[in-house]
């Protein structure tokens, strides 16, 4: 590294850097604050541009004294298994030479220890005897703490321990320590999740939090093209880093590595099928299975009726083709009652697009400060995975609710995180959300209107005859049935019902259940007769009628709308829902 200083280094410097490190570096420069957390993609390789295009990865704490502050003055590095370490052993010599001169009945392993107790107290004192006394000369001192949440854990003050006080109001109060400010004592908190810290202590205005995000796909361009000068990646394996870059959106540089390793042990080559595989293996991974990719068969043509919505995401798949994101909503609320196929409408637009579609998972937890620690990680991946479409099925009950009690504000700051990260427009058609729900009048309204969840949908049982027949048609093919041809609509005549297409999945499984008793391996008129003749359709009729209205009061299209609610006044449909739900026992 360069032998001037970090203030006298120019902008070009600082342009070279990453931009989370060039924010770091204007941050520590401007010389106004003394604590800095660095959260995110933390445990990752990191760039360094040496000279023009050329570029070396390393770790962070080897990154943070080697590029940023050119492995000068002192540095040291602390957590709760290594104790106190210095960068250099002249540094550590130095430390201990002047605290065993200060303190000579002082046990010299407290100078080092793992507790914060006695580490923070010497560390202290060594860096205020550091300060130059004229005060023109510079002596940078920079205090590196990994693994921060074990250090100052999030939680109630309340219930904290008298250590976990005492850590707190040290960094708090060093962070505001005028003295630190004049010295250039810094402290640098590293942890993966802002939720696992103190929030007093991340909310403080004197502490400065930097993201450092997942790469790009440039920047895993250069790291293959780094890897393949050391000869770690063979061009004869199969794809080219270009193409494995473009293929990898959401896999950080220790995953492609360990992806590049693990195929070259197996020794095969880097196809796309291996890429996919590799890539939701480790993403689900990484999310620690709070996410789960939705892998379909089906596209769009797979769906019977619907047809105005069907259009409407045929659209959205086109744009996607096109490269137009910009015309594309924020995200979809998918209504309608039961058994309509929301969840298998939204796992066929997944194959269509062609983009990646993963589905939250329980990300919430009954220990304080996991639910919040969960949903940052999720988020973070979802940002590095761009473009990639988002499920949250029964979002009505998975979502909850800004004003919701009885958990310490945990549903209130994981609602307002979720509605917050749906309205960034920067992702407007990189991440497209689809809230699926029956009930989308319990969905709270900050996230259904116009920059979150922007389009309305809603799907709504078969209406008409030729309806009942093309869902059954399409309902034989997906579950891959042999049917002897014979005429279902006098079938359905027969058995007049307002059949969902769940309810008639179930009549075809059954009458498949009949036909493999009378060892066939079709179905026939009889086994569907029977399987009619027997089958009880839904019993939840007021529960059922909610739903729809419900449904109907969302619809942004009267196309959309069944017949028989199309001349339904608004104020007589709120009026019956109101009065449904009463009949049900609900509020509202």
């Amino acid at each position: 590294m360069s032998d001037y200083t970090f203030f006298n280094r120019n902008q070009d410097f600082i342009e070279k850097l990453p931009s989370w490190a060039a924010e770091f570096a204007r941050k520590y420069g401007s010389k106004t604050a003394n604590l800095y957390i660095l959260h995110g993609n933390i445990r990752d390789f990191l760039p360094h541009q040496q000279q023009e295009g050329d570029f070396t990865f390393t770790r962070i704490q080897e990154y943070i004294s080697e590029c940023i502050f050119g492995n000068k003055d002192i540095i040291v590095f602390y957590d709760c298994s290594s104790g106190v370490t210095f960068l250099t052993m002249e540094m550590a010599q130095d430390y201990q030479a002047a605290m065993t001169k200060r303190y000579p009945d002082a046990d010299p392993s407290d100078f080092f220890s793992v507790e914060p107790e006695n580490s923070f107290f010497y560390l202290e004192k060594y860096f205020l005897q550091n300060i130059p006394r004229d005060r023109k000369s510079n002596c940078r001192m920079v205090l590196i703490m990994d693994y921060a949440e074990t250090i100052v854990p999030a939680g109630d003050l309340a219930r904290s321990t008298e250590e976990d006080r005492y850590r707190l109001v040290t960094l708090n109060r060093w962070s505001n320590a005028p003295i630190f400010t004049e010295g250039d004592i810094s402290i640098i908190l590293l942890t993966e999740n802002l939720a696992d810290l103190s929030p007093r202590l991340v909310g403080s205005p004197s502490t400065v939090k930097v993201g450092v995000p997942f790469p790009d796909e440039t920047l895993r361009n250069r790291f293959l093209q780094f890897m393949e000068r050391q000869g770690k990646l063979s061009p004869e394996r199969g794809l080219s880093p270009g193409h494995i870059a473009t293929l990898t959106s959401g896999l950080n540089l220790m995953n492609l590595y360990r992806l590049v390793s693990e195929n070259s042990g197996e020794d095969r080559l880097l196809s796309v099928e291996y890429l996919k595989r590799k890539k939701k293996e480790m993403i689900e991974n990484e999310a620690a299975g709070l996410l789960e990719f939705m892998e379909t068969d089906y596209n769009l043509s797979h769906v019977s009726g619907h047809d105005f919505v069907k259009k409407r995401l045929k659209n959205a798949a086109r744009a996607i083709a096109m490269g137009r994101p910009d015309v594309l909503p924020m995200g979809y609320l998918i209504a309608g009652p039961v058994g309509t196929g929301k969840s298998f409408m939204v796992s066929a637009f997944a194959g269509e697009i062609g983009i990646p579609m993963v589905k939250f998972r329980n990300f919430r937890s009954k220990w304080q400060g996991v639910t919040e620690s969960n949903l940052e990680k999720v988020l973070n991946i979802l940002s590095s995975m761009a473009p990639v479409a988002v499920m949250i099925d029964e979002a009505d009950a998975f979502l909850g609710d800004r004003d919701q009690e009885g958990d310490s504000g945990t549903s209130n700051r994981v609602f307002a995180q979720i509605a917050t990260y749906m309205g960034n427009t920067e992702f407007r058609g990189k991440i497209i959300w689809f809230l699926i729900t029956c009930r989308p009048d319990l969905i709270p309204i900050d996230l259904k209107r116009q920059g979150r969840a922007e389009e309305h949908l809603a799907l709504f049982y078969p209406e008409t005859e030729r309806d009942r027949v093309a869902l059954f048609d399409t309902l034989v093919k997906k579950l891959r049935l042999s049917i002897r041809q014979f005429p279902i609509t006098d079938l359905f005549r027969k058995h007049q019902s307002e059949f969902s297409g769940a309810d008639l999945e179930a009549v075809l499984i059954r009458a498949k259940q009949l036909a493999a008793m009378a060892k066939r391996t079709f179905v026939d008129r009889n086994d569907m007769e029977e399987a009619l003749s027997d089958f009880i359709p839904s019993a939840y009729g007021h529960e059922i009628e909610l739903q729809n209205l419900a449904a109907v009061l969302e619809c942004t299209s009267k196309e959309m709308i069944p017949r028989r609610y199309k001349n339904m006044e608004p104020a007589r449909l709120v009026k019956t829902i109101r009065e449904l739900k009463s009949l049900l026992g609900e509020r509202g």
